[in-house]
């Protein structure tokens, strides 16, 4: 490959042996896509467009981080928006368009700090993953961590869809040995998502008295299907939960408590559960079933506008869904259809033109121009509330 870039990489080992740090200090890559046999990978993964160089506002409160020379105490920056997602080739599409729709409402996008997860086998090296996002977001605030993935991968059982056993799924249960630990609070999103409001308003959410994580919750949700039969003939299991009154969440969007979550030993409180399953088979369902089983009865209930979920139908044949009722700030494409996957294939959902206008994938970007800019005006057209502001 002929491109020619100026990189400067500054590797660290983090405190504990969940992840490996890399630091990468803003510099422009000139090319992502080109010829040639060149052995970083962008022709693979890109070319992505470089998206607008999005700024603060006179209103905004500048935050301390020194772009050239990021140390761990400018986390403690209260200016700052701490955002955690992972970062991987089949994914690395959403991945871009859910960091340019955060960005693009933010209203201080120059204090968002993104906290990628990137696996260590992956079948494009964290490294390459993170040129390319700083190829696509010059001026973002970032840090990618090498996700080891033996951490975990013995504690995976078989799921319903074969995407839901990457080691990956379970990064987010490991924040709190992963993330510097200045950063105390974190907001967790997946890769399949897009905002269409200021990030800003999540992460001010109060998370009251002990509670270690906020999301929104579906009370109405039937929360034994979750769960297999073995489980709840158990004359042990279902007493661990009584009297919670749990309710559904999705872990897709989360506010997390990074304090409490590590003073209260929450990954290894999902790690027991994960055990358990592997001796008896207790759920189907992925990384989502132990994160019920420990908090679900004790979760911050978020509105619902931060996560319309459900968007990629189903884990079976990923049909198309509509809105749910009600005012959007975040739509997320969780289930087994992926609006870019289906973009490309020409058989889109009308709800994935919402998505498309974030994409900024080179070769879909000509379609894009076609469109106007993703206005709330398209977003109200389809669904039957129009407040979603």
């Amino acid at each position: 490959m002929s491109s020619r870039f100026s990189l400067t990489v500054v590797c660290l080992i983090v405190l504990l042996p969940f992840a490996v740090g890399i630091r990468l200090i803003p510099a422009r890559i000139t090319s992502v896509g080109g010829g040639g046999g060149g052995g970083n990978g962008f022709s693979k993964l890109g070319p992505f467009m470089e998206a607008p160089d999005y700024r603060n506002g006179k209103e905004c409160v500048s935050s301390s981080v020194n772009r050239d020379n990021f140390v761990s105490s400018s986390s403690n920056d209260p200016s700052l928006v701490h955002i955690a997602m992972t970062l991987d080739s089949e994914y690395l599409r959403g991945s871009i368009a859910a960091v340019h729709s955060v960005l693009r409402h933010a209203s201080c996008p120059e204090n968002v700090f993104f906290h990628f997860i990137a696996a260590e086998f992956d079948s494009a090296s964290p490294r390459v993953l993170s040129q390319l996002v700083r190829s696509t977001f010059p001026s973002l605030n970032f840090k990618v961590y090498i996700f080891r993935e033996d951490t975990v991968i013995n504690l995976i059982s078989s799921s319903i869809r074969q995407a839901l056993e990457n080691p990956l799924n379970y990064a987010r249960n490991y924040l709190g040995d992963i993330l510097d630990r200045s950063v105390e609070r974190v907001i967790y999103l997946d890769s399949d998502v897009i905002t269409v409001d200021d990030i800003t308003k999540l992460w001010n959410t109060v998370l009251t008295g002990s509670r270690v994580i906020g999301a929104p919750e579906y009370c109405h949700a039937n929360f034994t299907q979750y769960f297999t039969s073995g489980f709840w003939s158990d004359p042990a299991l279902p007493g661990l939960i009584s009297g919670q009154k749990p309710c559904y969440f999705n872990t897709g969007v989360m506010v997390m408590d990074l304090v409490r979550w590590r003073e209260g030993n929450y990954r290894e409180k999902l790690e027991q559960w994960m055990q358990l399953q592997k001796k008896k088979r207790i759920y189907d369902l992925g990384s989502l079933p132990p994160f019920l089983l420990v908090f679900a009865g004790n979760v911050e209930a978020i509105d619902h506008r931060w996560n319309q979920h459900g968007l990629g139908g189903d884990n079976i044949r990923g049909s198309c869904r509509s809105l749910h009722p009600g005012p959007v700030s975040l739509l997320h494409w969780s289930g087994k259809g992926k609006p870019w996957v289906r973009l490309d294939e020409k058989r889109p959902c009308p709800l994935d033109h919402l998505w498309e206008p974030y994409d900024l994938y080179k070769h879909k970007i000509e379609r894009a121009k076609d469109q106007s800019l993703l206005g709330f005006a398209s977003l109200s057209e389809l669904t039957d509330d129009s407040s979603f502001l």
